[in-house]
């Protein structure tokens, strides 16, 4: 599945509102409490994200893919191609294609 742009903003929004819940309010020096700001929490997990996770861990397959026996399904799967064409318009991406995009 290829990470579209709404994806990658819900996901971001998620680990966000999970990121506050888990580090909770900060209290300041005159007595109140005021939320998590989001630089805060990025600063906290000193810059790693979901979205790094996830394209860490399609590279991480894509080396399995690279190394597994050329008889292997996986491979013959990754390497088909369709014998149709797309249908005329915005042609959908690919798994592929938004890997050689990293």
């Amino acid at each position: 599945m290829v990470l579209k742009e709404n994806m990658v903003n819900k996901l971001m929004t998620f680990e966000r509102k999970i990121g506050r819940k888990i580090f909770g309010p900060t209290g300041t020096d005159d007595g109140y409490w005021r939320i998590t700001a989001s630089q805060e929490i990025n600063d906290t997990l000193k810059g790693q994200n979901i979205i790094g996770f996830i394209k860490e861990q399609r590279l991480n397959w894509l080396g399995h893919v690279e190394r597994m026996a050329e008889g292997n399904i996986v491979q013959k799967i990754e390497r088909w191609k369709p014998m149709f064409k797309r249908a005329i318009g915005r042609p959908k991406r690919r798994w592929e294609d938004a890997f050689w995009k990293i």
